[in-house]
């Protein structure tokens, strides 16, 4: 099965422009292809997989990937998607992102010998002088356009800022100044960017003629893509000092019957035959998927020792009897109890359970944290330090997140 075949049979394709052409370009290795990336934290989440691991697939089938770092575009905001504006960031945050996001690319893509290009749109966009864009794009875009597009009809009831108006253009300059200074000739994104990589598309035929050959692909977004990544209203991080290999894994372990045989095939490199035969099981054996998928997404950001450190955790700490020597752990220290006791907001802050002890009396008022199995039902709740070496002090938030606590 050649390359854009097996897209299709992943369920990765939603739409294209020209799906002859483009299976040409990929089938054989001629597309030079870009994917953004706005930095608007300092790590990339778990809902970057499918463009990360897309990028890898097609890398692998002899095509070059352009990771482009959004250290521009960022500072607008993209309203796709959004019911409010962005929060602005710093130049120097911006930045900073970044340069995170570079480290965690490079465990997907291979950077060497010119195979891939990392680019940073803020060394074009930020040059660019406001009439000078204006008369050189400015008329490729029709206002009427682009307020039909899907992306700015989501903001008009609540306001649509002439900030965030701005998005396509910059969106679809990337494309144009890609296609001519780096020769890409394809775009992919999500099925939520289809107007802005239109645009895009769009932009380089006015400019540069009708026979110029830009192309987009983007990817399906379905219900588990939309919330891919999130857990009990928290990102889950590629991170491992913000989301650790152990609850990355939970979290896949975790996933929705409906969804486990999806995300293997869209996100996975079992091959597609396994896959196939996968989707025949049922009932139990279920679970079994979900500990192929942890353990595979695991060890493709972390790393095999991780993966296999996670899985041993995780299948201990469910097991009767089972050790939970393995799972995450926060050290206290005598300073964090006050008169022998510590509270369970204070152990949810501190080991980052809760951002906030407003965060940490909401989780527990709505039922969602457990102490050593026991549902925690008072927001004044604490436990003494003789406790400590009595038993395992475990807590639970939600489904899919253990801390264990010790005293160092």
């Amino acid at each position: 099965m050649q390359i854009y075949e097996e897209l299709k049979e992943r369920g990765l394709i939603a739409q294209v422009t020209n799906e002859e052409e483009i299976r040409d370009l990929v089938n054989n290795g001629k597309a030079t292809f870009y994917i953004g990336f706005d930095c608007t934290a300092d790590s990339l989440t778990a809902g970057h997989f499918r463009a990360l691991t897309l990028m890898k697939r097609l890398q692998m089938a002899g095509n070059k990937p352009i990771a482009l770092i959004g250290g521009g575009t960022t500072m607008i905001g993209d309203p796709s998607g959004r019911t409010d504006m962005r929060k602005m960031l710093t130049r120097e945050d911006i930045n900073h992102n970044a340069e995170c996001f570079k480290k965690q690319m490079e465990r997907f893509i291979d950077f060497s010998d010119g195979k891939a290009l990392m680019l940073n749109n803020a060394d074009w966009l930020l040059e660019l002088n406001y009439v000078e864009l204006l008369r050189e794009v400015g008329a490729c875009f029709s206002v009427n356009n682009m307020l039909r597009a899907e992306c700015y009809k989501q903001r008009m009831e609540k306001g649509l800022s002439f900030l965030e108006f701005n998005y396509m253009i910059m969106q679809s300059y990337d494309f144009y100044y890609l296609f001519k200074n780096y020769d890409c000739n394809l775009q992919f994104g999500g099925d939520d960017q289809w107007s802005n990589m239109l645009g895009g598309t769009e932009l380089i035929r006015r400019k540069l003629g009708k026979d110029a050959n830009a192309l987009t692909i983007t990817l399906l977004t379905d219900s588990q893509g939309k919330k891919m990544g999130k857990t009990a209203g928290n990102a889950v991080w590629l991170d491992p000092n913000k989301t650790s290999p152990f609850d990355f894994y939970q979290y896949w372990r975790n996933v929705a019957d409906t969804d486990v045989l999806k995300c293997i095939r869209m996100l996975t490199f079992l091959p597609i035959e396994q896959i196939n035969e996968m989707d025949k099981w049922e009932g139990s054996q279920l679970n079994a998927a979900k500990e192929i998928l942890a353990f595979e997404l695991t060890k493709l950001v972390h790393g095999a020792e991780e993966a296999e450190k996670a899985q041993a955790a995780a299948r201990s700490l469910f097991a009767v009897g089972g050790s939970s020597d393995s799972m995450p752990t926060t050290e206290l220290v005598p300073e964090d109890f006050t008169d022998g006791v510590i509270s369970v907001i204070d152990m949810l802050v501190k080991s980052k359970l809760a951002a906030s002890k407003g965060e940490a009396r909401r989780l527990i008022t709505q039922g969602g944290i457990l102490l050593c199995d026991a549902k925690v039902t008072s927001i004044d709740e604490n436990i003494s330090v003789t406790a400590f070496a009595e038993k395992d002090i475990i807590i639970k938030k939600g489904k899919k997140v253990f801390q264990r606590f010790v005293i160092a």
